[in-house]
């Protein structure tokens, strides 16, 4: 949801589409920095956030951010600016921060993979006892990306010191783009045990619900509207019909216009492929 306006506008355009969760931007998704709260701006939010029924709410990053980046001053940027988000986000009373682990730019993934956890661990000595979870993203694989196998996020939060501030988002267009095919159900029924052996569903804070323009294992990240691209129907049917994925966020991060008719279309769609249960 659009944070135009100021904070608090998300949860009107959230019940203008019939949300009953959101993701938001804490700031500019594009940007290093962002000017402080203005006074009341957080009051005001969560003002509106106890008048809602739209809960949890998450945030996401920035796209800037590179956890494992090899340059010196771009590590030192991505650092603060995650440490800046989660101070955002704690003064919200955001459930969770979303972002991507980051891009080895050719020092290798072990070593992209240490870095990372490297990362959380400064940043989460800053930010002692915030409420707010980490959570690293599922990546398509695409370029020097880290986070396109299980087993990568899996060694982050193996080096990470506070354990329990780190949890998992997966996106079904990255996981199906890095070659998990979640298009039928015994795909999906591999990969979700899959992650749940490696990573563990304890760990799943929330799941980023998109369909791939892009073909199984191409590593390439694109969004598509649900039922639209490769993963097709059936694969969004296991999703929403999972037990075990019943109390976890459901975020789409398809395109849309201004007055969000798509995000309402691709919601029914997701909702019709429910299984009544007598």
């Amino acid at each position: 949801m659009s944070i135009s306006g100021g904070m608090y506008r998300a949860f009107e355009r959230a019940a203008l589409t019939g949300c009953t969760t959101m993701q938001v931007f804490t700031k500019n998704n594009s940007r290093w920095e962002a000017r402080p709260y203005a006074p009341g701006e957080i009051e005001q939010y969560r003002l509106a956030a106890g008048r809602s029924p739209v809960a949890p709410v998450l945030a996401h990053a920035a796209y800037l951010i590179n956890l494992c980046a090899a340059v010196p001053d771009v590590l030192k940027k991505s650092r603060a600016a995650l440490q800046d988000e989660l101070d955002r986000c704690e003064a919200l009373g955001i459930l969770g921060l979303i972002f991507h682990p980051g891009s080895h730019v050719g020092t290798g993934e072990k070593e992209g993979i240490k870095r990372i956890a490297e990362s959380l661990n400064v940043v989460h000595a800053n930010t002692p006892k915030y409420r707010t979870r980490s959570i690293l993203e599922t990546t398509a694989g695409q370029g020097s990306a880290v986070g396109y196998r299980f087993e990568q996020l899996s060694g982050i939060i193996d080096y990470v010191d506070e354990k329990d501030r780190v949890a998992v988002c997966i996106d079904t267009c990255h996981v199906f783009a890095a070659g998990y095919d979640i298009s039928t159900e015994s795909g999906w029924n591999h990969t979700i045990g899959s992650f749940d052996d490696v990573v563990g569903l304890r760990r799943l804070a929330a799941i980023h619900v998109n369909d791939s323009r892009k073909a199984l294992g191409s590593r390439v990240d694109r969004h598509d509207h649900i039922g639209k691209g490769m993963i097709g129907l059936e694969g969004f049917r296991m999703l929403v019909n999972d037990p075990r994925l019943a109390t976890v966020p459901k975020i789409l991060e398809t395109e849309k216009s201004e007055d969000m008719h798509e995000d309402i279309e691709n919601m029914n769609v997701l909702r019709s492929l429910i299984s009544d249960v007598t």
